[in-house]
């Protein structure tokens, strides 16, 4: 079983960028696909973004695309999330994944404990 923690959320102005990174410990990380998730306050927790083992396949939901960017390094078993031109809509509590199984899923099998990335209009 992989453990995942979050790391980089804050409190950033509209236009402005935020990192995310999410290190993983306590499994074999080449085994997974690696996502992104975020829930809005009142809403479910939404898929934004994937990549394959490999990091050769990358996956967006049309709300963050051509704004952030999913990247790994596998040697060093982390996953990041580089948010460029941030809105306040994109305002949530951000949770690093992890699957077996597709980059599209819409459910992941492990979840990190979430950050949260606030966005100032």
């Amino acid at each position: 079983q992989v453990s995942l923690v979050e790391s980089g959320g804050g409190l950033v102005q509209a236009g402005g960028s935020l990192r995310l990174s999410c290190a993983a410990s306590g499994g074999t990380f080449t085994n997974y696909v690696m996502g992104w998730f975020r829930q809005a306050p009142g809403k479910e927790r939404v898929f934004i973004a994937g990549i394959s083992r490999s990091a050769y396949s990358t996956y967006y939901t049309d709300s963050v695309k051509g704004r952030f960017t999913i990247s790994r390094d596998n040697a060093k078993n982390s996953v990041f999330l580089q948010m460029n031109s941030l809105k306040p809509e994109d305002t949530a509590v951000y949770y690093c994944a992890a699957t077996m199984g597709f980059v599209r899923s819409l459910e992941y099998d492990y979840y990190g404990q979430g950050t949260q990335v606030t966005v100032s209009a």
